[in-house]
């Protein structure tokens, strides 16, 4: 598995834990965000996050800025993504069950280092369920 990771100048430390997280676990991880706390602009991690899922180069992707807000937007732009912000577990449940969520979204600015690495194993072992959800997963795309 390839785990695709980008996030602006709010995520850094987040985002090395959850890479310690990720590699502990033998998954590959894809570093598009920066390793500064110097502003940047999200969209510059995000847009190469999403291409990598969105291409196959990655399983997943785990997107990170101060609200989340931003981040996802950008993702979302991509066809191939579906894109949650998640600030607490059953969402980040939720999301993979119902939504088939590729790229989890984390506010980092609003939840503890703690939650977010509880975030990522949870992305990272719900299932999607199909079935219903698939069929309302399936209209979710404008392309066409």
């Amino acid at each position: 598995m390839t785990i695709a990771i980008g996030n602006d100048h709010a995520g850094p430390e987040y985002k090395f834990e959850i890479i310690k997280l990720l590699e502990s676990k033998g998954i590959k991880v894809l570093n598009f965000g920066t390793d500064t706390p110097d502003s940047m602009d999200y969209p510059d991690a995000i847009h190469p996050t999403a291409t990598a899922v969105e291409s196959g180069k990655a399983t997943f992707g785990i997107i990170l800025c101060g609200s989340g807000n931003g981040a996802q937007m950008t993702a979302n732009k991509h066809q191939g993504i579906r894109a949650a912000l998640c600030w607490n577990n059953e969402l980040v449940r939720l999301t993979r069950q119902h939504n088939n969520a590729n790229i989890l979204t984390i506010p980092a600015r609003f939840v503890s280092l703690q939650q977010a690495i509880g975030f990522v194993d949870i992305f990272l072992s719900t299932e999607f369920e199909g079935g219903r959800h698939g069929a309302r997963v399936d209209k979710i795309s404008c392309a066409g």
